[in-house]
């Protein structure tokens, strides 16, 4: 392995870090500035509270967006000021790493978040309060944190140019050399 296709390496394995690693952090904010709808045990089964809490049912989702795509323009733009010696490859680290993000952000989030009420509710007395799970309602919202990177890299490629020097064509990580 020569020595640019060695140093490509690490510097995606230092995008993917960085993106895992925001995940992380973005999935605690994410369940810090969460507020749980209440719900009430009828029946063994959970039920929102009242009008309110149906209503703030999509705040775990809007909060996510949110977050997701402040940590991913955040960690984008970094990612890429350091890592632009070849824009093609930076691009695919910062991809992959965003789209890994976004997984470990949702994975934390719910991890620190209360348990499923829906679970709790099947041993608990009617009447019982309980918080909301906090979820995601669906797949539209994961895009929030690889847009927020790809803004972020697109500031960074177009609106300030390249950082370092580009590779010339025969040092090159992807291209072969010609005889």
């Amino acid at each position: 392995m020569t020595a640019s296709r060695r140093r490509a390496a690490v510097e995606v394995g230092g995008v993917l870090a960085a993106f895992a690693l925001a995940g992380a952090v973005a999935g605690f904010v994410w369940e810090r500035v969460w507020t749980p709808e209440t719900g009430v045990v009828v029946d063994h089964q959970w039920r929102p509270a009242d009008a309110l809490a149906l209503q703030q049912q999509f705040s775990g989702t809007g909060w996510y967006v949110v977050v997701g795509t402040v940590a991913g323009l955040l960690v984008g733009l970094v990612a890429t000021l350091f890592v632009d010696r070849v824009p093609m490859l930076t691009l695919v680290a910062v991809v992959a790493g965003s789209a890994l993000a976004a997984w470990v952000m949702l994975r934390v989030g719910v991890a620190l978040g209360p348990a499923d009420p829906s679970d709790l509710a099947a041993s608990a007395d009617d009447g019982t309060r309980l918080p909301a799970q906090l979820a995601v309602s669906g797949r539209s919202p994961f895009i929030a944190v690889p847009l927020g990177a790809l803004v972020g890299l697109v500031i960074v490629l177009i609106g300030l140019g390249p950082r370092h020097p580009r590779l010339p064509v025969e040092e090159h990580p992807d291209v072969a050399p010609t005889p």
